[in-house]
């Protein structure tokens, strides 16, 4: 699962997302808010979900639309201890 956070501005390459920094941050505040690039694989996405479910988390993901292309959108993952 090779996933990569949202990007912060458009001509700059999306940062990798670490999936035990993840769970450090989500066991040391409860939950997180995360949001991932558009560039991510949908089953990628369902993987992490999957990955967290069975750890007992709550874990809700959707699309975020940021402008009015099809393709200006983002994933935001609540995941909630």
């Amino acid at each position: 699962m090779d996933l990569k956070f949202a990007r912060v501005e458009l001509d700059v390459k999306p940062k990798k997302a670490d999936l035990n920094k993840i769970e450090a941050s989500i066991e040391k505040e409860g939950g997180v808010i995360l949001y991932f690039d558009r560039e991510n694989s949908h089953k990628d996405l369902l993987e992490l979900q999957d990955y967290f479910e069975e750890k007992g988390k709550s874990f809700y993901m959707s699309e975020v639309k940021f402008g009015l292309s099809d393709n200006e959108y983002m994933y935001q993952v609540h995941i909630i201890n």
